[in-house]
């Protein structure tokens, strides 16, 4: 197979056999492929693991027909597979600890890993059995074999020393039957990952492409096509000397952010011209985006012998990815333009109205009067350019959860009434109700130099691979449309498990027996949810969001624990694979229509100002869009002998969420 294996590209594996010719070949041999197409130097210690591992597999694969792939790539990870073995019908995953004696709980989770990975995101894989091994070297036992497989053929991971693989093997196939797979057919087949926000901007600052880590479905309006046609507009506007505001749409988890750091890392080096920047107003995302770029990097480096400052790497990362409002900040204290020409806003509805933003200014920078809305003073800072500048604008639907959002109506009106010279690229999406763009978009839609783009609309959801049609249902849920929602969950249910409880340990318990690998889950509640503090869960401790969204299971401060619950504003723009969402009666149903509430002193207060229950409707929002694979809904049963928390306060919620189908565990 290896002259015919050399068709498929090398990134996908380094070195690939069949059995027959991998036992043939020489060690040099098989080390000469593997040093040539790596993508970084050999050191002595990778040299090593690799003839030991060359080694193990001579021995153990004797006899057996198959095939060979050392350093197969998982993309969406960021990462390498140190051997795959495609025998009979069954994909074995190897990750090799050389020279370890123990079977280090990190590493279990590393290969279980490799073998979700493959089975969600490689097509070759979806219907073959996928078993994990993980093979220490050196450890003088092997524990006791566990021939177990989930529902989707995934099996438990496989734990052995050198010596007894192949019995691990033998084991597996003695159990598994189905015909023999096409070991280079699998290794071609396409890989279409959804990779989590952390994970992308790993993979892209890693210098992987889009085109690596995102999928591609047929006819799908996509990532591919989307980023595409930003880099043309950034091109065309710097080639032809003008000003351009683009406005990306999408549905929740569609890729926008996505969009926007694969510009950003196209063009993050400050000595070229079309130099760009990754701006954004959540706190929290620039904070786990910043510190997981600044790990991954000081793990790479040091993986590869490189000597570096883990406080160094940040400084660069920092450049990468800003705070917007440093970079505004930034524009007040000169009068010259930003040494960027290309800016990406993410979340660009957030934006501050001009009261918030003069109310700011007064406040913090002693500044009376400020008589500009914070997108007309952001554009007016990209137009101190005399030749060229492009703003990207990634907008959500129903997002704003922060008084004084004003919406991407105001970059309309900034754009119309004080930038009739900048060209508008606008998603046509942008009409609908949930952008609220209002009477500002008729009045754009007159301008001369306004341009309605089909490719900058992203219509499929990728934060739940498993059910694209998530959002439709939560936003229908949102909207009481009965009928729709229920359509919209049975659509979604066999591949997106939803649950409801009044039990929080039932919850809990849901969610740990679901998670595989690394999985990561959480708690996540309404930063209004004042009365769940009965059942531990007390929305004013401060939750830090490094910690929640990038700290390992060992760590109280984890997601992973289940103690502390992160609030919309912590978790916007990021995403957990499993999700407990707990419900307080600050959000209630009340029989045709939704109850908003806040909790003063010793009651509960109702929400009269209508932008306000906006916040809290859209703060639900985001809390139920959170989940990747799957999420379970906690409602408390309530205390009749508590006024703040009488049943009447949450059965409500509860008897509709059961109605649209949602069951129950208890």
């Amino acid at each position: 197979m290896s002259s015919a294996a050399k068709t498929v590209r090398l990134s996908r594996y380094w070195y690939g056999a069949s059995f027959a010719e991998f036992l043939a070949e020489n060690d040099d041999s098989v080390l000469g492929q593997l040093t040539k197409n790596c993508d970084f130097a050999v050191i002595p210690a990778q040299r090593d693991a690799w003839l030991t591992q060359i080694d193990v597999l001579r021995r153990q694969l004797k006899g057996l027909r198959g095939s060979v792939f050392f350093e197969f790539s998982i993309p969406r990870m960021g990462r390498r597979v140190d051997a795959i073995l495609v025998v009979g019908p069954v994909v074995f995953a190897l990750e090799f600890k050389v020279g370890e004696r123990k079977f280090d709980r990190g590493a279990i989770e590393q290969v279980w890993d490799y073998a979700l990975d493959l089975k969600n995101f490689h097509e070759g894989s979806h219907d073959a059995p996928i078993v994990p091994i993980l093979v220490v070297t050196e450890a003088k036992e092997s524990p006791p074999l566990r021939v177990e497989a989930d529902s989707d053929n995934v099996f438990r991971p496989l734990l052995t020393n050198a010596s007894d693989l192949r019995e691990a093997i033998n084991a597996v196939l003695d159990s598994t039957k189905g015909p023999a797979l096409d070991a280079l057919a699998w290794a071609r087949a396409p890989y279409r990952p959804t990779p989590t926000i952390v994970e992308a901007a790993r993979a892209l600052y890693a210098q992987h492409s889009v085109e690596a880590i995102a999928r591609f479905d047929a006819g799908a309006q996509n990532l591919h096509i989307t980023s595409g046609r930003i880099e043309e507009l950034v091109n065309e506007a710097r080639a032809k000397r003008q000003k351009f505001i683009c406005f990306v749409t999408g549905v929740p988890g569609a890729g926008k952010t996505l969009v926007g750091l694969n510009l950003a890392t196209r063009r993050r080096d400050i000595d070229q011209p079309t130099h760009a920047v990754f701006l954004s107003g959540n706190g929290p995302l620039v904070a786990v985006l910043r510190e997981a770029l600044t790990r991954d990097e000081y793990t790479r480096r040091r993986l590869q012998g490189e000597q570096t400052r883990k406080g160094k790497i940040a400084e660069s990362v920092k450049a990468f990815i800003q705070n917007v409002h440093h970079f505004r900040d930034d524009g007040l204290s000169t009068h010259e333009p930003p040494c960027e020409h290309v800016v990406i806003f993410d979340e660009a509805q957030r934006a501050w109205n001009m009261k918030q933003t003069a109310s700011f200014m007064l406040r913090k920078k002693k500044r009376p009067g400020f008589a500009q809305s914070e997108p007309e003073f952001l554009i007016s800072y990209m137009d101190r350019h005399k030749d060229w500048a492009v703003i990207v604008c990634l907008v959500g639907g129903g997002q704003e959860i922060n008084t004084g959002e004003a919406g991407i109506g105001a970059w309309l009106n900034a754009v119309n009434q004080s930038f009739p010279h900048w060209r508008m690229f606008i998603s046509p999406k942008l009409t609908d109700t949930e952008y609220a763009a209002g009477k500002a978009l008729d009045i754009v839609r007159r301008r001369r130099l306004t341009d309605f783009d089909d490719c900058l609309h992203l219509a499929v959801s990728m934060r739940s691979f498993r059910a694209e049609n998530v959002s439709a249902f939560v936003k229908a849920l949102l909207d009481c449309e009965r009928e729709r929602a229920q359509q919209a969950f049975a659509q979604l249910y066999n591949r997106y498990p939803i649950a409801l409880t009044r039990d929080l340990a039932v919850a809990k318990k849901w969610i740990r027996d679901r998670a595989r690998g690394s999985e990561r889950y959480g708690l996540v509640a309404s930063s209004k949810a004042m009365r769940l503090k009965p059942h531990a869960i007390d929305i004013r401790v401060a939750v830090d969001p490094v910690h929640y969204f990038l700290n390992e299971r060992n760590d109280t401060r984890s997601s992973y624990y289940l103690e502390d619950a992160a609030t919309e504003f912590q978790v916007q723009g990021l995403e957990l694979d499993w999700v407990c969402v707990t419900w307080d009666a600050d959000f209630r149903f009340g029989g045709s229509g939704w109850n908003y509430h806040d909790f003063r002193g010793d009651r509960w207060c109702n929400i009269g100002n209508p932008d306000r229950r906006v916040y809290l409707r859209n703060a639900y929002r985001v809390l139920l869009t959170r989940a990747r694979q799957g999420m379970v809904v906690f409602i408390p049963p309530g205390d009749p002998n508590d006024p703040t928390r009488p049943p009447a306060f949450y059965d409500s919620t509860f008897n509709y969420l059961r109605e649209l189908g949602i069951p129950e565990i208890k």
